[in-house]
């Protein structure tokens, strides 16, 4: 596929390919199919090489760290439809020929924790969680989560819960390394704590069997990753954090999810929304790269709304449309692309297929999976 620069035509036309989008929000009885009800537009990121190999220990100071950037500071996950989180949380990167490192910085007036239990589900706590699809086609991507005792949770997903998964729970990230730093008293009611810092390393050799590429990367390679962080309600009762309940329920409150690439909808494991991440040979803090957009990813945003719209089309008719006009989709204007896509109905399922101008195409079915050839 051409994944040459983008001229500024080729610019407005991926602008209005990024609205090229319905707008709907949690799933429900009436929307069996939920899809992000915001413009798509991942947000980016440029990930630079160190020169040296660093010590994972959750202080995030040591001169590589300090030439990388912050990346925004992370919002809701629905985005702007709902208020900026209360608390900021924001994440640097680099990479080495032996590891991704993630830093996180996660401001916490209250730091708290109770899982001990490695893979127990992390997010019944406050967490920090990582997500990393390396060759972007929504299948066989990684997640891990981590909490401020450092226990960890990491699993492999074959596919999105939405298209069927299965999550391996069991599964183990060889080599990974995580610590934690709490900046104040961990479990300690009463005083006030500036919060907590991640730091992750992620062994290339634990992240190739499913990146379908070169790792580490090769200069100029893009990732989608994204971040999620899992805030409660809490108080506290005799000495001790609780979750603030819902009086009707006896429930805790539902838990706030804060993002760097917001979704759109209460849903991490959507990830055509997750951010890009561009990765760099140029050492750390010496010069600077470019994010280049791609016209193959307007064009796989593009058949993900035929997607979207034929799982809507199959709630309701128990089949999916063989024509592409009965769906409510439209030409975005993509420059190397023509439409409409080839649609190809199957039994149980379909295809939607562009062919660029090379002559190579690109492809979306119905479990959701884009692929290349």
């Amino acid at each position: 596929m051409n994944k040459s620069k983008p001229t500024p035509l080729l610019i407005a036309l991926l602008a209005g390919a990024l609205l090229f989008l319905v707008t709907r929000g949690r799933a429900s009885e009436d929307d069996p199919f939920p899809i992000p009800a915001i413009e798509w537009k991942p947000k980016t990121y440029v990930c630079y090489r160190t020169d040296k190999p660093l010590d994972i220990d959750g202080h995030v100071d040591e001169p590589s760290w300090a030439k990388a950037e912050w990346t925004d500071d992370f919002v809701d996950i629905e985005g702007s439809r709902q208020p900026s989180p209360r608390f900021r949380t924001r994440v640097k990167m680099l990479w080495d020929s032996t590891y991704f490192y993630v830093a996180a910085e996660l401001e916490e007036p209250d730091v708290w924790a109770t899982l001990v239990t490695h893979d127990t589900v992390i997010y019944y706590d406050n967490d920090f969680e990582v997500f990393i699809d390396p060759d972007g086609d929504t299948h066989e991507y990684y997640e891990l989560e981590v909490n401020a005792l450092d226990t960890e949770w990491d699993l492999l997903l074959l596919k999105p819960y939405r298209d069927g998964g299965p999550a391996l729970h069991d599964w183990d990230i060889p080599g990974l390394k995580t610590a934690v730093y709490v900046d104040g008293t961990l479990n300690q009611p009463g005083d006030t704590d500036v919060g907590w810092t991640v730091e992750i390393a992620f062994p290339w050799t634990g992240l190739w069997e499913y990146a379908h590429g070169p790792t580490p990367p090769d200069s100029g390679d893009q990732w989608r990753v994204n971040f999620s962080r899992v805030e409660w309600q809490i108080e506290v009762i005799e000495d001790r954090y609780h979750k603030i309940a819902d009086p009707d329920t006896g429930e805790p409150l539902d838990e706030d999810n804060w993002v760097w690439s917001p979704q759109g909808l209460i849903a991490m494991h959507y990830p055509e929304m997750w951010g890009f991440v561009q990765f760099s040979s140029r050492l750390v803090g010496t010069s600077r790269d470019t994010f280049e957009h791609r016209p193959i990813d307007a064009a796989g945003w593009a058949l993900r709304q035929i997607y979207y719209a034929q799982k809507s089309w199959h709630a309701e008719h128990g089949g999916y449309a063989g024509n592409i006009d009965l769906l409510p989709v439209k030409d975005p204007g993509l420059e190397g692309f023509s439409w409409p896509p080839v649609l190809v109905i199957a039994p149980g399922g379909f295809k939607a297929t562009f062919v660029d101008e090379e002559g190579e195409s690109l492809s979306i079915t119905q479990d959701g999976r884009l692929w290349s050839r």
